[in-house]
């Protein structure tokens, strides 16, 4: 059991949630709000109505629970490989083969699912209440006062089930994302990494950790709108009967685009993110791959 990659990776999560959290508010706003019709408007819209605060709605508990998930990425991920490897070569020190690091990588992805969906439907949640600056108003009340009353109100109003909706298209967002997310990210180090160097140098680590977070979100998009609308769904009126009648809805209603809205800002997100996310992974690994 590879202890290491869990805590890595439970802090290399944690970090690139800091890193990348407002640009993914406003790319779950323009995936689930036809008000806002392209990434600056989002952008100047939430900060002219509700400040630096409107782009950090609910951050809290994805610190926390991002933190948790990628523990359990990159822990089942690196163990996976470790048995794969073990049954394929007889040996852990041999090279480990493309499809290992892909099945490995799909693993992963799903296994976090348990631990994500309920994080995931609060954060998507508080980051589409749109709240004014001048919460003095009194006649404006949000729904939800914080994560915890959210949590709290969707158990309540909608079921403990109710936390794990759009959980199927967020398995499979994450599934084949992480499965691409890695084997790019070993293709990359493996390309640019001399045959005599047993490691990536940093700037490697950091060039393949952001492209590898691109690449991941090029699969994983139309998964990501999916899921966001399902977990919005909750909220007034229902407009979809699951999650087929989701995807026919959105698509007969505003075209095959629809199930790309928010790539370019995924890409352009998750090249920071992810670049901070392998870096602090790499280095939490190395001080405790001697120990461990």
């Amino acid at each position: 059991m590879h202890l290491a990659d869990f805590i890595a990776g439970s802090v290399g999560g944690a970090f690139g949630v800091a890193v990348g959290y407002p640009l993914d508010t406003v790319k779950v706003r323009l995936q689930t709000q036809q008000r806002f019709t392209g990434v600056w408007q989002c952008i100047l819209s939430t900060s002219k109505e509700e400040g630096v605060r409107g782009f950090y709605k609910g951050m809290s508990m994805p610190v926390t629970t991002v933190s948790v998930s990628s523990s359990v990425v990159f822990g089942v991920y690196r163990n996976v490989l470790q048995c794969l490897r073990q049954l394929r070569h007889g040996s852990l020190e041999a090279p480990s083969a493309k499809l290992d690091i892909f099945l490995s990588g799909l693993a992963g992805g799903v296994a976090q699912v348990s631990v994500m969906a309920p994080a995931d439907i609060v954060k998507v949640r508080l980051q589409c209440q749109t709240e004014p600056i001048k919460a003095m108003d009194q006649q404006f009340k949000p729904k939800y006062r914080g994560p915890i009353h959210c949590l709290v109100t969707i158990v309540r109003e909608e079921g403990f089930l109710g936390l794990y909706k759009g959980a199927g298209a967020l398995a499979l967002r994450d599934g084949p994302s992480f499965a691409t997310y890695f084997l790019t990210y070993n293709t990359i180090c493996d390309w640019l990494t001399p045959e005599k160097q047993s490691k990536p140098e940093w700037k490697v680590v950091l060039l393949a950790g952001g492209v590898s977070g691109m690449c991941g979100w090029c699969f994983g998009t139309p998964m990501d709108v999916i899921k966001a609308r399902l977990q919005m769904d909750g909220l007034g009126e229902r407009r979809y009967r699951g999650f087929f009648h989701c995807i026919t809805v959105s698509i007969r209603t505003e075209g095959p685009g629809v199930l790309f809205k928010g790539l370019g800002l995924n890409c352009i997100r998750a090249f920071p993110v992810n670049m901070s996310v392998f870096g602090m992974y790499e280095l939490v690994v190395r001080l405790l791959r001697p120990v461990s």
